[in-house]
């Protein structure tokens, strides 16, 4: 979804992922501030009662309408690529869906764990959390690409290697992420979501939660 700001009236605006529920009365965001950004600095400051521009057509590829349902579902995120994943485990028509969810999260520094307290406080059986770290002392250290890519992802939770008959996967993080995972699911025999149908796994192409 787009949101924005008008500033001596020109619209300044990004698209960002949104992290509450259908049913939720409030629209919650995830997004990293920019000191200088043009629109979050700004965003940074708005108050209650402020003013603030959002386009009511939702767009965006990663809902459980874009992969077929299946036994485990992998959801893989850099940085605030986490967003429309708190949205999905958040909600109980995801675990309707698949027997298992699988977070894995990967940001550079601890203080970027974005929404930590609340997954590990709805982590269970069914949704397993792993959070990795790449610039300080973390027990996963990986990326989360590496981790699938390797197996260790399955060897450390005692899970069945990915298979694409029985498996989905969506990816939402910075585009060298997304088009890694991309390729190198394709080359495994993976489908991705596209105009001719529902695959097993999806991408966020429209990626600029990153960015300003």
């Amino acid at each position: 979804m787009t949101i924005g700001l008008r500033v001596e009236g020109k619209l300044i605006a990004r698209a960002y992922s949104i992290v509450s529920t259908n049913d939720s009365e409030q629209l919650e965001f995830l997004s990293i501030h920019v000191p200088d950004g043009p629109l979050t600095s700004r965003l940074a400051h708005v108050r209650e009662g402020d003013g603030v521009w959002v386009n009511s057509k939702a767009t965006g590829s990663l809902t459980l309408n874009y992969v077929k349902p299946g036994r485990n579902l992998y959801l893989m995120a850099t940085g605030t690529g986490l967003a429309p994943f708190i949205c999905l485990i958040r909600s109980p028509d995801t675990f309707k869906a698949f027997e298992r969810v699988i977070l894995i999260h990967t940001v550079r520094t601890v203080h970027e764990l974005a929404y930590r307290p609340e997954i590990e406080s709805l982590a269970n059986e069914r949704l397993i959390y792993v959070p990795s770290v790449t610039r300080e002392a973390f027990p996963v250290n990986q990326r989360c690409s590496d981790l699938f890519k390797s197996g260790d992802l399955f060897t450390m939770h005692g899970l069945p290697k990915a298979d694409p008959e029985l498996d989905r996967v969506m990816i939402c993080g910075n585009p060298d992420m997304n088009r890694d995972m991309s390729k190198y699911l394709e080359a495994q025999g993976w489908t991705m979501t596209n105009h001719r149908g529902v695959g097993n796994f999806t991408v966020e192409k429209a990626f600029v939660l990153h960015h300003e």
